[in-house]
């Protein structure tokens, strides 16, 4: 909101994308600040000679819609305005990203140029003349432009349509299956609302804070149990429903549960793996599927009992596009709530939610029921991950320097009663176009299939997020019922013992779990 903050971003864009004669789509998740900003943008774009905007009403469209229609209307890319699923509200975040063409987030080489070419501005151009009225769909114009001012959710919602089996999902409902969906006041309300309980018969009230607000009524959008903890609460009561979702501020991530039972994301990555073919979509089979890095190998053994290809990843959703793009996956999908195919180039969080009632309607079992056959066949991974948010940035790098240093000498030991196999700081060559990344995080690795991973993320607002994930494999049948924190503490003892987590940041504990 500073003085020419978003107008240096944007500039850089076009003049590295280039403006003249271009096609692109704009929208975002309602949060503060979005509806000034895509005036802007729109003012910006014109000055630049594109010709064309298409822009969701009101400047709203999640970023799975926001992808598909720059794919389905062939455009050069997108601009979404969005801080996924952050805070919204006038002293939180705000972002703004632009899509390639091929609906998917700018690749590392583009995003390096464009912060390139930011520091070098020294003016930017906007036209001059009134605001677009984005809340009429129709044809407008800035200039020489046309803005196509659209229906944010048809276009997707007949995507969906095409890729499930909507009279099964139905006839599921009509048989007194209930669930409930948190939008959680962001941008995933309006589609839900028309999916779930327009065309699919759900109960009118299933989808909660449907209505986007530009805070999402002080709630922090962000799917997992600690946020979404009332719809947790519910689908761990007495009078729970059959099935429960919840999705972030710009749609692109969710979070399962069932009755009774809590679905991890890599757990689900790993359910729709391995149940793929039961929906029209994906009838012919996976191509392959992927990862990322510090996801859960749940999905590695899935693929391995399906004669698929399963690739790991640096965390970064550019990294599957690149795997889509070259028909090497078909599913991919990441711990941190985010999952998808290749339908687009983003995760897509009611995707995901509709793949599960496919699932759940094609089968006739409880989630319960379709978790615990899955653990029996392919085993299960354990599986948690603890965030120490805001931790002062140079004692977090500190610690990640002193377990980085530590890692030759790990192979061969024991630590908490588990040996350490393997240990590496993750680096990742791209199998299609060739590019190297480094330093991905750190993994140990034990003998059994027992690891932890260590990573700095910079998503927070203030300081650093340190993230540590924990997995142990069990084979199953024996071992497979057991509460998650319990059957990872061996592994929570030697993430502590080998890389001093409350010394170095001064926690007893993680702020979050999930």
């Amino acid at each position: 909101m500073g003085p020419h903050y978003l107008e240096n971003f944007l500039q850089a864009a076009f003049d590295v994308v280039g403006g003249a004669g271009k096609t692109l789509v704009l929208g975002g998740d309602g949060r503060f600040f979005n509806d000034r900003a895509a005036q802007v943008i729109l003012a910006m774009a014109a000055a630049n000679g594109v010709v064309r905007m298409i822009v969701g009403r009101g400047a709203i469209l999640s970023t799975p819609a926001a992808s598909h229609l720059i794919r389905l209307n062939k455009t050069d890319g997108g601009i979404i305005l969005s801080a996924s699923h952050n805070p919204g509200g006038r002293d939180e975040d705000f972002g703004v990203k632009f899509n390639m063409a091929n609906g998917g987030p700018a690749s590392e080489t583009l995003t390096e140029a464009i912060h390139a070419r930011s520091q070098t501005l020294s003016e930017y151009r906007l036209w001059q003349g009134a605001d677009v009225d984005l809340g009429r769909i129709g044809r407008h114009r800035i200039g020489e432009m046309v803005v196509d001012v659209v229906d944010p959710v048809t276009d997707y919602a007949a995507l969906m349509e095409s890729l499930f089996d909507f009279p099964a999902i139905r006839a599921l409902f009509q048989r007194g299956f209930r669930m409930r969906m948190d939008a959680m006041n962001a941008v995933t309300g309006p589609y839900a609302v028309e999916i779930l309980e327009n065309r699919l018969g759900t109960m009118r009230g299933t989808v909660v804070n449907a209505t986007p607000l530009p805070d999402f009524g002080g709630l922090h959008p962000d799917p997992n149990p600690t946020w979404a903890h009332a719809l947790m609460a519910e689908l761990m009561g007495p009078a729970a429903p059959d099935f429960g979702a919840a999705s972030d501020g710009d749609g692109d991530r969710n979070m399962v549960v069932g009755r009774g039972i809590y679905v991890s994301p890599s757990d689900s990555l790993a359910v729709l793996a391995a149940n793929a073919h039961l929906v029209p979509g994906y009838a012919k089979g996976l191509a392959g599927v992927a990862r990322s890095m510090p996801t859960s190998a749940a999905v590695d053994r899935v693929a391995a009992a399906l004669g698929l290809a399963c690739h790991e990843t640096p965390t970064g959703w550019k990294f599957f596009g690149n795997l889509l793009d070259a028909g090497r996956v078909t599913l991919c999908g990441e711990e941190s709530f985010g999952t998808g195919s290749d339908h687009l180039r983003e995760k897509d969080g009611l995707w995901a939610v509709l793949m599960w009632l496919n699932i759940l309607a094609a089968r006739g079992q409880s989630v319960a029921k379709v978790m615990a056959d899955h653990w029996v066949r392919f085993g299960r991974n354990y599986y948690s991950r603890h965030d120490y948010e805001a931790v002062e940035t140079a004692r977090a790098e500190a610690l990640m320097a002193a377990l980085r240093a530590r890692l030759p000498s790990l192979p061969g030991q024991e630590v908490a009663g588990l040996t350490v196999a393997k240990a590496d700081d993750f680096s990742y060559v791209d199998p299609v176009d060739g590019s190297v990344s480094q330093g991905q995080g750190v993994r140990v690795m034990f003998d059994g299939g027992s690891r932890f991973v260590m990573r700095l993320s910079g998503t927070g607002t203030e300081g650093a997020t340190l993230r540590l994930y924990l997995e142990r494999y069990a084979p199953g049948p024996g071992g497979l019922d057991l509460d998650p924190q319990q059957a990872l503490a061996p592994v929570i003892a030697a993430a502590e013992a080998i890389a001093g987590i409350v010394a170095g940041t001064g926690r007893q504990g993680p702020d979050v779990v999930t």
